[in-house]
């Protein structure tokens, strides 16, 4: 049996397609799926990615509210994931911004995607318990890995709304295990 030169290249090229080797691009709509305690999912909305220009994207993400539990905490409403030692509330980021990403930056998109949590037995929304889900790609997805940040700082506008005001000094490590919300993926 003689193989030839081309169908190896042939064979190669159909492996660098196969799922395994997939990269996560942006471009089109992708799920938003929160990981929860215990290994179950949620898609709790979905973004969309357009070319913008010089290999940035412009995105759009819609939250699905019928996931979420309304919740009204500090005389405002938030849409919060319940489980029974954890709540886990969006808080929307206040002000415009450029909702503009790259491969190498998805801070908007970040900023986009602030949780605070409390325990289900608390009153009132507890905004030093900030959660910042800091994004990389990993194969075919993209995860957001929960940090800790105090949501407070954005309680008056920065002041440069084209910075995203939680740079990577500002964000800590948080005990992941005793979060409800193990992380954010994109796919």
């Amino acid at each position: 049996m003689r193989i030839s030169i081309y169908s190896i290249f042939w064979f190669i090229g159909l492996l660098s397609f196969s799922p395994a080797h997939a990269k996560f691009e942006l471009q089109g709509t992708k799920a938003v799926i929160a990981q929860l305690d215990q290994g179950s999912e949620v898609q709790i909305g979905t973004v969309n990615f357009q070319l913008h220009s010089q290999g940035k994207h412009e995105f759009t993400l819609e939250l699905d509210h019928t996931k979420f539990t309304d919740f009204f905490l500090s005389m405002r409403e938030f849409k919060c994931l319940a489980g029974e030692t954890e709540v886990s509330c969006h808080v929307p980021y206040p002000y415009k911004s450029p909702n503009i990403v790259s491969a190498e930056d998805y801070a908007w998109l970040e900023h986009r995607l602030l949780f605070m949590f409390k325990r289900p037995s608390e009153f009132g929304a507890k905004l030093w318990n900030g959660i910042y889900f800091k994004f990389a790609i990993e194969g075919d997805t993209l995860v957001g890995v929960p940090q800790a940040v105090d949501l407070n700082k954005i309680g008056a506008p920065p002041v440069d709304l084209n910075e995203p005001p939680y740079p990577d000094q500002d964000r800590h490590d948080t005990n992941i295990e005793q979060r409800l919300v193990k992380a954010l993926v994109i796919r």
